[in-house]
Protein backbone atom coordinates (compact mmCIF):
# COMPACT_ATOMS: atom_id res chain seq x y z
CA UNK A 1 0.00 0.00 0.00
CA UNK A 2 1.20 3.65 -0.46
CA UNK A 3 2.39 5.77 2.29
CA UNK A 4 1.91 9.04 0.52
CA UNK A 5 -1.65 10.24 0.28
CA UNK A 6 -3.27 13.23 -1.28
CA UNK A 7 -2.29 15.84 1.41
CA UNK A 8 -0.84 14.88 4.90
CA UNK A 9 -4.53 14.23 7.04
CA UNK A 10 -6.56 12.59 4.19
CA UNK A 11 -3.24 10.36 4.13
CA UNK A 12 -3.53 10.00 7.62
CA UNK A 13 -6.81 9.32 8.12
CA UNK A 14 -6.48 6.72 5.54
CA UNK A 15 -3.48 5.00 7.32
CA UNK A 16 -5.35 5.02 10.67
CA UNK A 17 -8.29 2.69 9.39
CA UNK A 18 -5.75 0.30 7.44
CA UNK A 19 -3.63 -0.21 10.75
CA UNK A 20 -6.91 -0.17 12.93
CA UNK A 21 -8.38 -2.55 10.75
CA UNK A 22 -5.02 -5.17 10.86
CA UNK A 23 -4.74 -4.72 14.68
CA UNK A 24 -8.91 -5.45 15.52
CA UNK A 25 -7.83 -9.05 13.94
CA UNK A 26 -5.17 -9.34 16.84
CA UNK A 27 -6.33 -11.89 19.94
CA UNK A 28 -5.79 -11.45 23.69
CA UNK A 29 -3.40 -13.84 23.60
CA UNK A 30 -1.29 -11.73 20.51
CA UNK A 31 -1.30 -9.22 23.05
CA UNK A 32 0.38 -10.35 26.10
CA UNK A 33 2.48 -12.32 24.01
CA UNK A 34 3.66 -9.19 22.31
CA UNK A 35 3.70 -7.54 25.82
CA UNK A 36 5.99 -9.81 27.25
CA UNK A 37 7.75 -9.65 24.16
CA UNK A 38 8.03 -5.70 23.84
CA UNK A 39 8.86 -5.87 27.89
CA UNK A 40 12.05 -7.71 27.68
CA UNK A 41 12.96 -6.09 24.48
CA UNK A 42 12.78 -2.31 26.48
CA UNK A 43 13.74 -3.07 28.91
CA UNK A 44 17.12 -3.48 27.41
CA UNK A 45 17.11 -0.18 26.07
CA UNK A 46 19.79 2.42 27.90
CA UNK A 47 17.36 5.06 27.81
CA UNK A 48 14.82 3.08 30.10
CA UNK A 49 17.68 0.88 31.88
CA UNK A 50 19.06 4.57 33.30
CA UNK A 51 15.60 5.82 33.81
CA UNK A 52 14.67 7.24 36.68
CA UNK A 53 10.93 8.48 35.32
CA UNK A 54 9.26 7.22 32.68
CA UNK A 55 6.04 8.59 31.35
CA UNK A 56 4.19 5.90 30.07
CA UNK A 57 0.36 4.74 29.12
CA UNK A 58 -1.71 1.98 29.83
CA UNK A 59 -2.67 0.01 26.37
CA UNK A 60 -6.04 -0.74 26.10
CA UNK A 61 -8.00 -3.12 23.39
CA UNK A 62 -5.55 -4.36 20.42
CA UNK A 63 -2.29 -2.31 21.36
CA UNK A 64 1.09 -3.70 21.81
CA UNK A 65 0.81 -4.97 25.65
CA UNK A 66 2.16 -2.61 27.92
CA UNK A 67 1.22 -3.79 30.99
CA UNK A 68 4.35 -5.92 31.51
CA UNK A 69 6.32 -3.29 31.19
CA UNK A 70 4.78 -0.75 34.00
CA UNK A 71 5.00 -3.95 36.26
CA UNK A 72 8.43 -4.23 35.54
CA UNK A 73 9.84 -0.95 35.66
CA UNK A 74 7.65 -0.50 38.53
CA UNK A 75 9.24 -3.62 40.15
CA UNK A 76 12.59 -1.77 39.30
CA UNK A 77 12.13 1.39 41.58
CA UNK A 78 11.32 3.61 38.23
CA UNK A 79 8.67 6.21 39.08
CA UNK A 80 6.32 5.44 36.04
CA UNK A 81 3.69 8.37 35.20
CA UNK A 82 0.77 7.34 33.64
CA UNK A 83 -1.57 10.01 32.05
CA UNK A 84 -5.48 10.76 32.35
CA UNK A 85 -6.95 11.92 29.85
CA UNK A 86 -8.70 15.92 30.02
CA UNK A 87 -11.60 17.35 28.44
CA UNK A 88 -10.07 19.64 26.11
CA UNK A 89 -7.50 16.16 25.31
CA UNK A 90 -4.40 17.22 26.95
CA UNK A 91 -2.69 15.00 29.25
CA UNK A 92 -2.77 15.32 32.96
CA UNK A 93 -0.88 12.72 35.15
CA UNK A 94 -0.08 10.02 38.09
CA UNK A 95 1.92 7.59 39.73
CA UNK A 96 1.42 3.93 38.90
CA UNK A 97 1.87 2.00 42.03
CA UNK A 98 0.73 -1.28 40.59
CA UNK A 99 -2.39 -3.22 39.01
CA UNK A 100 -4.26 -2.10 41.90
CA UNK A 101 -3.79 1.55 41.22
CA UNK A 102 -5.51 1.73 37.98
CA UNK A 103 -9.16 2.91 37.23
CA UNK A 104 -11.56 2.43 34.66
CA UNK A 105 -12.61 5.74 33.07
CA UNK A 106 -15.20 6.21 30.67
CA UNK A 107 -14.86 9.43 28.59
CA UNK A 108 -17.60 10.57 26.22
CA UNK A 109 -17.13 9.10 22.94
CA UNK A 110 -14.25 6.67 23.31
CA UNK A 111 -13.57 3.77 25.11
CA UNK A 112 -12.64 3.42 28.70
CA UNK A 113 -9.06 3.86 29.78
CA UNK A 114 -7.58 2.91 32.55
CA UNK A 115 -6.34 5.64 34.29
CA UNK A 116 -3.67 6.44 37.72
CA UNK A 117 -6.23 6.81 40.63
CA UNK A 118 -3.81 8.59 43.03
CA UNK A 119 -3.03 11.93 42.73
CA UNK A 120 -3.10 14.08 40.02
CA UNK A 121 0.24 15.87 39.74
CA UNK A 122 -0.39 18.29 36.58
CA UNK A 123 -0.03 18.45 32.85
CA UNK A 124 3.73 19.57 33.35
CA UNK A 125 4.49 16.46 35.39
CA UNK A 126 6.01 14.64 32.59
CA UNK A 127 8.56 17.62 32.03
CA UNK A 128 10.68 15.23 34.85
CA UNK A 129 10.27 12.16 32.93
CA UNK A 130 13.66 10.74 31.56
CA UNK A 131 11.40 8.85 28.75
CA UNK A 132 8.35 9.05 27.41
CA UNK A 133 6.49 5.96 25.77
CA UNK A 134 4.27 7.22 22.88
CA UNK A 135 1.31 5.32 21.84
CA UNK A 136 1.26 5.31 17.80
CA UNK A 137 -0.34 3.12 14.89
CA UNK A 138 3.16 3.17 12.79
CA UNK A 139 6.89 4.68 12.84
CA UNK A 140 8.81 5.00 9.23
CA UNK A 141 12.02 5.02 8.58
CA UNK A 142 13.16 8.46 9.61
CA UNK A 143 11.48 7.99 12.78
CA UNK A 144 8.37 9.85 12.03
CA UNK A 145 5.17 8.38 13.94
CA UNK A 146 1.27 8.17 12.85
CA UNK A 147 -0.48 8.51 15.92
CA UNK A 148 -4.35 8.03 16.44
CA UNK A 149 -5.53 11.29 15.71
CA UNK A 150 -6.61 13.21 18.95
CA UNK A 151 -3.73 15.22 19.33
CA UNK A 152 -2.99 14.46 22.73
CA UNK A 153 0.70 13.66 22.70
CA UNK A 154 1.39 16.55 19.97
CA UNK A 155 0.45 18.64 23.08
CA UNK A 156 2.97 16.70 25.38
CA UNK A 157 5.70 16.89 22.67
CA UNK A 158 4.91 21.01 22.35
CA UNK A 159 5.17 21.27 26.04
CA UNK A 160 8.47 19.19 26.31
CA UNK A 161 9.98 21.60 23.58
CA UNK A 162 8.61 24.66 25.24
CA UNK A 163 10.60 23.25 27.90
CA UNK A 164 13.97 22.48 26.31
CA UNK A 165 12.92 19.07 27.75
CA UNK A 166 14.51 16.25 25.49
CA UNK A 167 13.72 13.03 27.26
CA UNK A 168 14.38 9.65 25.26
CA UNK A 169 10.85 9.26 22.64
CA UNK A 170 10.42 5.20 22.29
CA UNK A 171 7.29 3.95 20.83
CA UNK A 172 6.04 -0.26 21.07
CA UNK A 173 4.78 -1.56 17.69
CA UNK A 174 4.23 -4.67 16.08
CA UNK A 175 6.44 -5.70 13.84
CA UNK A 176 4.28 -5.25 11.01
CA UNK A 177 3.94 -1.48 11.67
CA UNK A 178 7.65 0.05 10.99
CA UNK A 179 7.25 1.19 7.60
CA UNK A 180 9.01 2.94 5.11
CA UNK A 181 7.20 6.05 4.80
CA UNK A 182 3.92 7.88 6.70
CA UNK A 183 2.80 11.53 6.13
CA UNK A 184 3.96 13.94 8.36
CA UNK A 185 2.94 17.60 9.20
CA UNK A 186 5.16 20.57 10.24
CA UNK A 187 4.36 20.03 13.93
CA UNK A 188 5.17 16.35 14.03
CA UNK A 189 8.89 15.48 15.36
CA UNK A 190 10.86 12.27 14.82
CA UNK A 191 11.45 9.61 17.93
CA UNK A 192 14.38 8.11 19.10
CA UNK A 193 14.04 4.26 19.09
CA UNK A 194 10.95 1.54 18.11
CA UNK A 195 10.74 -1.31 20.09
CA UNK A 196 8.88 -4.31 18.68
CA UNK A 197 8.83 -8.35 19.16
CA UNK A 198 11.53 -8.71 16.62
CA UNK A 199 13.97 -5.89 17.45
CA UNK A 200 14.53 -2.17 18.13
CA UNK A 201 15.13 0.46 15.89
CA UNK A 202 16.92 3.75 16.38
CA UNK A 203 16.76 6.70 15.48
CA UNK A 204 19.44 8.58 17.47
CA UNK A 205 21.98 7.65 19.50
CA UNK A 206 21.63 6.79 23.13
CA UNK A 207 23.73 9.53 25.62
CA UNK A 208 26.84 7.84 26.80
Amino acid sequence: MSHLGPEPESGKRVLRREFLTVRSRYTADDVRETGAALAARALELPELAHARTVAAYVSVGSEPGTRALLDALHARGVRVLLPALLADNDLDWGAYAGEGSLVSVQHRGKMALLEPAGERLGPDAVLAADAVLLPGLAVDARGMRLGRGGGSYDRVLARLDRAGADPALVVLLYDSEVVDRVPEEPHDRPVHAVVTPSGVHRFRRPSP
